[in-house]
């Protein structure tokens, strides 16, 4: 119970911390409709002359899209692993070496604060344009579906924090990390989904796809959500996933343990 009342402080704080940003979350929902237009124009303009692309319908990629703009804003990591290597680099990580005070659990506590904050006010701006989307809004009504999609939707966000934790800890190698992180990210955006939803791209690089940690992060609770998988593909990936928390989890606290090594206690 301490140690659960420890990490619920901090996700107070951060909660009280990012209400007060509330506006740029805002302003950021606001703008990813101008986002959302472009995809329906791009898509409709795909499907012009035909009925299905890839054995989805229109309406069917663009649930797809919206869906995923959603799943970025409650759980895609904004920022993470920048505030993370600040930390370290001006000495303020110094204070969590001292206290019983697990970084990592503190830093998940934050990262899901701000979810909060950024996916309730992200749905602010879908919920006013939602007259003009819902006649385009075509998910399934299997029960499974939200049974499986909501734990892969849960380790996608632990999945998302875990990558941008690891990257942050890489500053204490590295005076600078974001060409890391613009690498990381443009990685993402293609085999994340964020791009084309996978299953449109050829056989061989969806499989490989599959494989690697970032087709867990987005796409996969997307596409179980809007029906793009069946039941036998989403068990299998629900244990691949699993497999990739696991296992960035551990690749977080080697890290950690390691960069402490190097680490000199300035600051702070």
């Amino acid at each position: 119970m301490s140690a659960f009342a420890k990490y619920r402080h901090a996700f107070l704080v951060g909660l009280q911390s990012n209400i007060i940003y509330r506006w740029n979350f805002g302003i950021r929902a606001l703008f990813s409709l101008f986002h959302l237009a472009f995809v329906f124009i791009l898509w409709g303009a795909a499907y012009k002359g035909q009925t299905q692309i890839g054995g989805f319908d229109l309406n069917q990629t663009l649930t797809y899209f919206i869906l995923l703009l959603v799943m970025q804003f409650f759980i895609g990591a904004f920022n993470e692993d920048y505030q993370i290597s600040e930390e370290i680099r001006n000495g303020l990580i110094n204070q969590f070496l001292l206290k019983p005070v697990n970084y990592y659990g503190y830093r998940f506590s934050i990262f899901l604060a701000a979810r909060s904050v950024s996916g309730l006010l992200g749905l602010l701006p879908l919920l006013v344009a939602l007259p003009l989307l819902k006649d385009h809004l075509v998910l399934p009504s299997e029960g499974w579906r939200l049974a499986l999609g909501l734990p892969a939707m849960v380790m996608a966000g632990l999945i998302q924090f875990t990558i941008a934790y690891c990257f942050g800890l890489l500053s204490f190698w590295f005076l600078e990390i974001q060409s890391f992180i613009i690498l990381s990210l443009a990685v993402e955006t293609m085999l994340g989904g964020q791009m084309f939803p996978l299953d449109l791209m050829p056989g061989w690089f969806f499989r490989v796809s599959q494989f690697l940690p970032y087709y867990y992060q987005m796409y996969f609770p997307t596409a179980i959500f809007t029906g793009r998988l069946n039941q036998a593909q989403a068990f299998e990936g629900l244990a691949l996933q699993a497999f990739w928390v696991a296992a960035l989890l551990g690749l977080a606290h080697l890290l950690w343990t390691r960069g402490l090594r190097r680490h000199t206690a300035v600051g702070g």
